[in-house]
């Protein structure tokens, strides 16, 4: 296998940069820009040379086959981060035999072929790189510590037991299974599947911190919803006019709430109309949100809109800088009233958001449901007398689906479009 090097770090000018070296040739290749290595493990000071002439001096690190990211001898070179030191060392290690520049995501892939990380790591990996919100780091640190990936392992091997208990019975296909093999396998069946129900059940929770909680603001034309919007973003990201009908199609704005990541939507105001233009903006407006997980609506007074408020929906009297009683108004122009607004949208998402589970990624939560059908129809067969065959094979199914979980086999049509998400120094 080729010996890769690229770009650890940043691209562009940093106090530090880290350049990364892995596999067989790595050692070699080091020690032909700085002469000698330190000890495995250990940094070192060396300056490094090609060619007769001075890079730079860098501080270097070695790690021996199976101690490094990647489980294969590994060199790190932290030089200084300015372009021109980037490019020469970079070129200088372009011209060592047996090294090329390594593609999009090629360490962590080799991490994955060398068992240094399972796939449902290199996700969590992933989505520690691209995370935005406090939420969404925690949530990808616990993935990329191994625990869905140790959990899914404990979960195959009572599936791999019981599924010897009954490859062992099939002389009795034509008997009852013995009572002591079947309440066994029961029992590690009926483990397994409610411990995987209960990780589908925080999935949804998961995703969303993964993805983004979508918050809706809905009320009637010139109510305030585009100033609201703009207080909340702190900038001018919605136009704001005293025709009725100026917003015509939904205006998203991300921000961070809580620690958690929200996309909040300026919808169009709903009312009767007969301006084309404008109906098509209401029914869109009206489509997303429904579809948003969370909607604040802002209310002039007692005006009926074409939707109605569901109970963890939020509802906020408009303008409290034009009203004598200011209980439970907002107002986007002078800032009132926006700091229990944000406060109850922070208590109404952590609601939504609470007991997430490892599940983080649609393929995962798919693999997790196809072992759960397969899991509840061996249940339903391990009693019946001559179905140990089926059931063994059901029980086959559901360890399958737990070995693509964490990419053990089944999923190389998967791994180009993984990796190619990923930095190439990564």
């Amino acid at each position: 296998m080729d010996t890769i090097f690229a770009l650890a770090s940043a691209r562009g000018k940093a106090g530090v940069s880290v350049i990364r070296i892995s596999g067989e040739r790595a050692f070699e290749a080091a020690a032909a820009l700085c002469g000698t290595l330190p000890e495995p493990r250990l940094a070192g000071v060396r300056p490094l040379k090609f060619q007769g002439s001075l890079l730079d001096q860098a501080l270097v690190l070695a790690f021996e086959e199976g101690a490094s990211f990647t489980g294969e001898r590994s060199v790190e070179l932290q030089i200084h981060g300015g372009a021109a030191t980037i490019s020469a060392v970079l070129a200088a290690l372009s011209r060592q035999p047996g090294l090329r520049l390594a593609e999009a995501g090629e360490f962590s892939r080799r991490a994955l072929e060398n068992g240094r990380l399972d796939l449902t790591q290199i996700e969590g990996l992933a989505d520690l790189i691209d995370a935005e919100t406090e939420a969404q780091r925690r949530q990808a640190v616990a993935v990329l510590s191994g625990a869905l990936g140790r959990k899914a392992e404990d979960w195959r091997r009572d599936l791999v037991r019981s599924q010897s208990l009954l490859e062992a019975t099939i002389d009795f296909s034509e008997e009852d299974v013995p009572e002591v093999v079947t309440e066994e396998v029961s029992q590690a069946l009926g483990r397994v599947r409610d411990a995987i129900a209960a990780e589908l059940a925080g999935a949804g929770a998961a995703e969303r911190i993964r993805e983004g909680f979508e918050v809706a603001i809905v009320g009637a034309p010139n109510v305030g919803k585009s100033t609201l919007l703009n207080a909340l973003a702190g900038r001018e990201a919605a136009i704001t006019s005293e025709i009725a009908g100026t917003t015509r199609d939904v205006i998203e704005v991300r921000m961070e709430i809580a620690g958690l990541p929200v996309t909040l939507l300026d919808t169009a105001g709903l009312r009767d109309t007969q301006d084309q233009i404008e109906l098509r903006g209401i029914e869109r407006a009206l489509v997303r949100a429904r579809q948003a997980d969370l909607r604040v609506f802002l209310v002039a007074d007692d005006e009926e809109l074409p939707l109605v408020p569901e109970e963890r929906d939020l509802v906020f009297l408009a303008k409290a800088d034009m009203r004598e009683m200011r209980a439970g108004a907002v107002s986007g122009l002078t800032g009132e009233g926006l700091d229990e607004l944000i406060a109850r949208i922070a208590a109404a998402l952590e609601v939504l958001s609470a007991r997430p589970s490892l599940v983080i990624r649609e393929r995962q939560r798919h693999g997790l449901e196809r072992a759960l059908a397969n899991l509840s129809s061996a249940l339903s067969l391990v009693e019946v007398m001559g179905a140990a065959e089926l059931t063994a094979e059901e029980i086959r199914g559901a360890t399958r689906a737990l070995e693509i979980l964490i990419g053990r086999v089944g999923v190389e049509d998967l791994l180009d479009e993984i990796f190619s998400r990923f930095c190439i120094g990564k």
